[in-house]
This record gives structure tokens, C-alpha cells and sequence, in this order.
């Protein structure tokens, strides 16, 4: 403000001095002139001859009004000098207070941003507190139920009626898939509040996969076809959170792709890292829904005849590799066959080196 108001006065205080030398210099050249012109002249007694009235028309007169003119065109360029200044300054001074404004408005913004954020990081918690108790709550009693059910169903053996046979075996199965569920959630709950432990040491693969395969495909009657890379190395991973990964792919493509089609297995080095891949002949994935499924109870379908499920086996997937410094992630359509084209869902591990290998702890974040 103050260097302004330097401005305007050294701009007047210029204004002044050309609007003085306008009049003052032409009339002080003027009058030089003349006095000059009749010294000169009256010496000689030719004050009215052609060259006195020439040089006085032309040093008297004619030099100070072009001077006059001069100095008075200066100030027209000074007075629109100023002009524009002024109107520069008035510009500055409404975009400053335009920033002002806005800045007042984006910090006023920021702050309920940050409280919004940090009321939702508390409802999350609250949600994940809530969620952990009702489940951890819920598995004692079911544990009791599976076993109730299972002696009961041992008990009776051939003699019940079919079909009560049959509604005990269904409760059964709906039991134990319910604590499946319950045991998920307790687990993707203590993954994200950062208190699920890992034990990492080399794995060798071939093993690790045949039994997952015999558990889930072949109890199943599923055709497997298994294709690994010559000469692979063990990964450094955890052996029983892999296993778990690779069922959660297997259970995937087991519950998406048509009976009696086959599913494919594959292992192969990557560089540094393995890939292992579960690929199978299912409907596909499509691309706007590749990174969603990956998600909290993302699911492809949610049509009245899709699978049952609960899009919580590739959220806890991608969770639990991570953990482990691996990555997870969906190839489709892979299949040239217009119904189902089906999708490869694979895991990239890092491979056992000789030197010691560590997991780091990944950030946590439970909104990843």
C-alpha cells in the first residue's frame, strides 16, 4: 500500500512539472528570442526588414509553440499513463481481494474436509470394532452348532428317513459355510487393523497347489489341466495364507465356470517373482467391474441366478498377498468362445533367495 501511494505522487508530482514546462520553457525560449532578435537587430537599424521578421517568426514563435506542443503531447502520454495505472491498481486490488475470498473459502473447505474425513475414519473404526465383536461373538456358538450337527448326523446313521437325512446334511453344510463367513470377516477385520501375522519362508509351489486342487476341484469332479514352468524356485511367502489365497482363486473358478468344463493351473517365473494363475471357462469379467471385484463385497453379478457369495474371497485375497509383498489381478476375456470367455485371476509372489528375505510391513490403510 505504501509503495502505491509513493507511485501516485511521484505521478502527480510529474504531471506538475510537464504542465509547468509547458507554458514556462516555450515562453522563456520565447522571450530569449526576441530580446536576442532585437539586440541584434537594433544594433544594425533593420528591425523591420525580411530577416528580422523571418528569424522572429521562427525563433520566436514557431520553436516555442512546437516546443508547447511537444511538452503538451508528453502530457497526454503521462495523463494515460496514469489512467492506465489507475486502472491496473484497481484491477490488483479486486483480484487480490478475489484471492483472499477464495482462500479464505478453500482453508474454511479443508477444514471440514479434514473433520468429515476424521468423523468417517471413526465411523470405519466403530464399524470394524462392531463388525470384529458380533462375528467373534457369533463363532462360539456355531462351533457348538457344526458340532451338535455333526454327532447328530454321525448318530443316525442309515436308519433315518432319507429325506431327514438329507435336511440334517443340508444343515450341516449351510452351518459350516456360515462359520466360514464368520471366520472371513474376523480375519479381514484383523488385516486391516494391521494385527495379522505372517511367517514367511520358501514354499515350494507343485505341492502347495495339488493339494489345494484336490480339495477343492477334484472333491468336486472338476477336470484340471496344470501347466508349470521348467525348473521353478520356491516363493518366500507365508505357506498357510498362500494356501489360502490359491483356495479363494480355486473356489472363484469352481463356482463360475460350467460343469464338466476343465480349469487351468499354471506356475511360471516372471523375473524375480512367479506367476501363479488360476484360469477357467467362465462368463468373464468385464473391464469396469476388473478393479471393483478386488473391493469390499464387490461382486460381478448380482443377478437373481448368479453364485452365492459374498465379495469378500478377492478382497481378502489381494489383502493377504500384499501382505506378502506379492500382487494380485484379472486377465479377460482370455477364450475366443462368446459365452464364456472366461477370465485368468493371478498372483505374482516374490522367489526364496538365498539371502535372507523379510516382508515388510505394508501401510496401513483400511480404505485400500
Amino acid at each position: 500500500m505504501k509503495k502505491n501511494n509513493l507511485m501516485d505522487w511521484l505521478n502527480q508530482e510529474r504531471s506538475l512539472d510537464l504542465n509547468f514546462l509547458q507554458w514556462a520553457l516555450p515562453s522563456f525560449l520565447a522571450v530569449i528570442a526576441i530580446i536576442f532578435e532585437l539586440v541584434e537587430h537594433g544594433t544594425e537599424g533593420d528591425w523591420l526588414g525580411a530577416g528580422f521578421m523571418g528569424e522572429m517568426i521562427i525563433f520566436g514563435f514557431m520553436g516555442p509553440i512546437i516546443i508547447a506542443l511537444i511538452l503538451g503531447w508528453m502530457r497526454m502520454l503521462m495523463k494515460a499513463e496514469k489512467m492506465s495505472a489507475a486502472e491496473l491498481q484497481t484491477l490488483n486490488r479486486a483480484l487480490e481481494q478475489k484471492v483472499d475470498e477464495r482462500t479464505s473459502a478453500l482453508e474454511q473447505r479443508n477444514t471440514e474436509l479434514a473433520r468429515a474425513n476424521q468423523e468417517l475414519q471413526q465411523l470405519d473404526e466403530m464399524k470394524s470394532e462392531f463388525v470384529s465383536l458380533v462375528s467373534h461373538e457369533l463363532r462360539s456358538p456355531l462351533t457348538t452348532l457344526n458340532g451338535g450337527l455333526e454327532l447328530a448326523l454321525q448318530n443316525t446313521g442309515m436308519r433315518t428317513d432319507p429325506s431327514a437325512r438329507h435336511t440334517l446334511e443340508t444343515m450341516v453344510n449351510e452351518s459350516a459355510r456360515l462359520t466360514k463367513l464368520v471366520q472371513t470377516i474376523l480375519d479381514v477385520s484383523r488385516l486391516e487393523a494391521g494385527k495379522y501375522t505372517i511367517n514367511p519362508g520358501p514354499v515350494a509351489l507343485r505341492p502347495l497347489m495339488e493339494q489345494a486342487a484336490e480339495l477343492i476341484l477334484v472333491s468336486a469332479k472338476r477336470p484340471i489341466e496344470w501347466k508349470f514352468g521348467s525348473d521353478l524356485p520356491p516363493v518366500w511367502a507365508d505357506e498357510i495364507h498362500l494356501e489360502e489365497i490359491i483356495h479363494n482363486l480355486l473356489r472363484n473358478a469352481e463356482k463360475y465356470t460350467p460343469p464338466g468344463s476343465p480349469i487351468l493351473l499354471c506356475a511360471q517365473l516372471e523375473g524375480d517373482r512367479v506367476r501363479i494363475s488360476v484360469r477357467d471357462h467362465g462368463p468373464g469379467v468385464p473391464a469396469e467391474l476388473q478393479e471393483y471385484i478386488f473391493e469390499r463385497f464387490g461382486r460381478g453379478q448380482t443377478h437373481e441366478n448368479a453364485p452365492p457369495g459374498w465379495g469378500l474371497g478377492l478382497y481378502f485375497a489381494r489383502k493377504l498377498i500384499k501382505l506378502q509383498n506379492g500382487s494380485i489381478g484379472v486377465v479377460s476375456l482370455i477364450w475366443d468362445d462368446p459365452r464364456y470367455p472366461g477370465s485368468e485371476f493371478f498372483i505374482l509372489v516374490p522367489v526364496a533367495t538365498g539371502e535372507t528375505d523379510s516382508i515388510q510391513e505394508p501401510e496401513k490403510d483400511a480404505r485400500e
